[in-house]
Protein backbone atom coordinates (compact mmCIF):
# COMPACT_ATOMS: atom_id res chain seq x y z
CA UNK A 1 0.00 0.00 0.00
CA UNK A 2 1.26 3.48 -0.88
CA UNK A 3 2.64 5.57 1.96
CA UNK A 4 0.19 8.07 3.51
CA UNK A 5 1.49 11.11 5.38
CA UNK A 6 0.44 13.10 8.45
CA UNK A 7 2.21 16.47 8.74
CA UNK A 8 2.63 17.75 12.28
CA UNK A 9 1.53 21.30 13.07
CA UNK A 10 5.06 22.71 12.87
CA UNK A 11 5.41 21.67 9.21
CA UNK A 12 4.55 24.26 6.52
CA UNK A 13 0.87 23.88 5.52
CA UNK A 14 1.87 24.50 1.91
CA UNK A 15 3.74 21.21 1.98
CA UNK A 16 0.46 19.31 2.26
CA UNK A 17 -0.85 21.06 -0.87
CA UNK A 18 2.39 20.36 -2.74
CA UNK A 19 2.19 16.65 -1.90
CA UNK A 20 -1.51 16.43 -2.79
CA UNK A 21 -0.74 18.01 -6.19
CA UNK A 22 1.71 15.15 -6.71
CA UNK A 23 -0.92 12.50 -5.93
CA UNK A 24 -0.07 11.76 -2.29
CA UNK A 25 -2.61 11.04 0.43
CA UNK A 26 -1.55 13.64 2.99
CA UNK A 27 -3.22 15.47 5.87
CA UNK A 28 -1.92 18.33 7.98
CA UNK A 29 -2.62 18.71 11.70
CA UNK A 30 -4.11 22.13 10.99
CA UNK A 31 -6.57 20.64 8.43
CA UNK A 32 -7.82 18.33 11.16
CA UNK A 33 -8.07 21.08 13.81
CA UNK A 34 -5.39 19.31 15.88
CA UNK A 35 -3.24 22.34 16.65
CA UNK A 36 -2.07 22.19 20.26
CA UNK A 37 -2.57 18.44 20.69
CA UNK A 38 0.26 16.62 22.44
CA UNK A 39 2.92 14.81 20.44
CA UNK A 40 1.66 11.45 21.69
CA UNK A 41 -1.90 12.37 20.60
CA UNK A 42 -0.63 13.35 17.14
CA UNK A 43 1.27 10.08 16.79
CA UNK A 44 -1.73 8.10 18.04
CA UNK A 45 -3.89 9.63 15.29
CA UNK A 46 -1.22 8.91 12.68
CA UNK A 47 -1.15 5.28 13.87
CA UNK A 48 -4.94 5.03 13.82
CA UNK A 49 -5.04 6.34 10.24
CA UNK A 50 -1.98 4.29 9.18
CA UNK A 51 0.02 7.42 8.29
CA UNK A 52 3.71 8.20 8.50
CA UNK A 53 4.18 11.29 10.67
CA UNK A 54 6.45 14.12 9.48
CA UNK A 55 7.74 16.65 12.02
CA UNK A 56 10.46 19.17 12.82
CA UNK A 57 10.19 18.14 16.48
CA UNK A 58 13.15 15.75 16.46
CA UNK A 59 13.79 15.22 20.18
CA UNK A 60 10.22 14.47 21.27
CA UNK A 61 9.42 12.15 18.39
CA UNK A 62 12.67 10.20 18.72
CA UNK A 63 11.65 9.63 22.35
CA UNK A 64 8.15 8.58 21.30
CA UNK A 65 9.56 6.19 18.71
CA UNK A 66 11.80 4.63 21.36
CA UNK A 67 8.81 4.34 23.70
CA UNK A 68 6.79 2.54 21.03
CA UNK A 69 9.68 0.14 20.37
CA UNK A 70 10.10 -0.53 24.10
CA UNK A 71 6.39 -1.27 24.48
CA UNK A 72 6.16 -3.35 21.27
CA UNK A 73 3.67 -0.83 19.88
CA UNK A 74 3.55 -0.28 16.15
CA UNK A 75 3.50 2.92 14.15
CA UNK A 76 3.57 3.66 10.42
CA UNK A 77 6.82 5.58 10.41
CA UNK A 78 8.17 8.89 11.65
CA UNK A 79 10.24 11.29 9.57
CA UNK A 80 12.04 13.98 11.56
CA UNK A 81 13.96 16.95 10.26
CA UNK A 82 15.50 20.19 11.40
CA UNK A 83 13.60 23.31 10.32
CA UNK A 84 14.24 24.16 6.68
CA UNK A 85 12.61 26.13 3.85
CA UNK A 86 9.55 24.54 2.25
CA UNK A 87 11.31 23.96 -1.10
CA UNK A 88 14.15 22.07 0.56
CA UNK A 89 11.88 19.93 2.76
CA UNK A 90 9.72 19.14 -0.28
CA UNK A 91 12.74 18.05 -2.31
CA UNK A 92 14.15 15.87 0.48
CA UNK A 93 10.79 14.34 1.39
CA UNK A 94 9.96 13.50 -2.23
CA UNK A 95 13.32 11.76 -2.55
CA UNK A 96 12.67 9.80 0.67
CA UNK A 97 9.02 8.81 0.14
CA UNK A 98 8.66 8.95 -3.65
CA UNK A 99 7.85 5.30 -4.34
CA UNK A 100 7.72 4.12 -0.74
CA UNK A 101 5.06 1.84 0.65
CA UNK A 102 3.69 1.71 4.17
CA UNK A 103 5.74 -1.43 4.81
CA UNK A 104 8.96 0.45 4.00
CA UNK A 105 8.38 2.88 6.88
CA UNK A 106 6.50 0.77 9.43
CA UNK A 107 8.04 1.07 12.91
CA UNK A 108 11.01 3.06 11.57
CA UNK A 109 12.28 6.55 12.17
CA UNK A 110 14.09 8.51 9.46
CA UNK A 111 16.08 11.72 9.56
CA UNK A 112 15.98 14.04 6.54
Amino acid sequence: MKLKLFLDEDIHTGLARAFRQRGFDVVHAQDLKRKGKSDSEQLALAVQEERCLVTFNIRDFVLLHNQYVGQNKEHWGIIVSKQMPIGEILRRLLKKVGLATQADFKNRIYFL
